[in-house]
């Protein structure tokens, strides 16, 4: 027989801990330090950005003269900078529309292709038993210490020469024309993103209840089925997570885009025009500012409408329990 102690009006009932490793670090995120620290971060990062937004409607001499925190003292706007780093009619003025174009054509099925690949290959590695999967996963463990630059030659060797073994082709040369050039440029961010991509997917996916898999077999449900219904319902907020970290990158990057895609305006993301913006002496500070501006437009929008997912990804990912 138990008996319960009755909590009198006004007494202090004394908080329980968390029995979980995810409710403590859930208590510890909710704390006011945590808060404080968060608003701290927040406005670090959002000062340079509302400087750099303030600056890229500034006139050019305000820009090149003053900081852009003496508009409060003397507030001037204009709109030519955008103008003319977006449909200037020369050249060197900017002309990102096409630009901008190419680097979303660039970058969705830069995302796409390894997610894709890398939530079969994760799936496979979890819960398909073959000869050889572990010396598998360790090796695609070890290609992320590989660093990028280490492979830029042979790839792009093997899209100019082909392959080719004591005098037998096995694959002929990629002869592209500078339309078609994109194609390069997903295979190699495809390539480069994959051993990353499969071991944060594998954390996730070999995480899920053996019970679950356990009973969609004895259902009937095959691999595919299981994949399909069970595994990419269950991997949302990983897949939302690696499709923000694969966006950023792939948009952000000027090396692999520069090589493999070349500086003609068919092909150039928004990188390489920013890079040339600057002017031969680095001083246009008026196209910098808004080129720089309307090239974190679209990740900033990622990210935000991702948010949600992206945090619980991290959560689950991070705690077990």
């Amino acid at each position: 027989m138990t008996t319960t102690t009755p909590v009198l009006a006004g007494e202090a009932v004394e908080e329980q801990p968390p029995r979980t490793a995810a409710g403590r670090v859930r208590k510890r995120l909710n704390s006011r330090t945590a808060t404080t620290v968060s608003i701290v971060i927040a406005l670090l990062w959002t000062v340079p950005t509302f400087g750099l937004l303030l600056s890229s409607f500034r006139p050019e001499d305000d820009i090149k003269q003053t900081g852009w925190w003496t508009f409060f003292t003397n507030p001037q706007l204009t709109f030519e900078n955008y103008n003319e780093v977006l449909f200037g009619r020369s050249s060197s003025s900017g002309q990102l529309a096409q630009y901008f174009v190419n680097s979303i054509v660039i970058t969705i099925p830069s995302v796409l292709f390894p997610i894709a690949l890398a939530a079969l290959a994760a799936y496979a590695l979890s819960w398909i038993k073959f000869r050889g999967r572990d010396w598998l996963y360790i090796g695609i463990f070890a290609l992320q210490i590989v660093p990028l630059q280490m492979a830029l030659v042979p790839l792009l060797s093997f899209f100019s020469r082909g392959v080719s073994v004591g005098g037998v082709t096995l694959m002929p040369a990629w002869d592209l024309a500078d339309e078609q050039k994109f194609i390069q440029v997903w295979f190699a961010h495809t390539c480069f993103a994959l051993p990353f991509a499969i071991f944060l997917l594998h954390n996730f996916v070999s995480q899920l209840p053996n019970e679950l898999m356990e009973a969609a077999r004895v259902d009937g449900a095959g691999h595919s089925k299981i994949f399909r219904s069970i595994v990419l319902p269950l991997i949302t907020p990983a897949l939302a997570s690696l499709a923000i970290f694969q966006f950023l990158w792939v948009w952000n990057d000027l090396l692999v885009a520069l090589i493999f895609a070349g500086g003609t305006r068919d092909t150039a993301p928004l990188t390489v025009r920013l890079a040339e913006l600057a002017g031969t002496r680095g001083g246009e500070w008026q196209r910098l500012t808004s080129g720089a501006f309307v090239s974190i437009v679209v990740p900033l929008i990622v990210f935000l409408s991702l948010q949600r997912y992206f945090v619980r990804g991290l959560l689950t990912g991070s705690v077990k329990g």
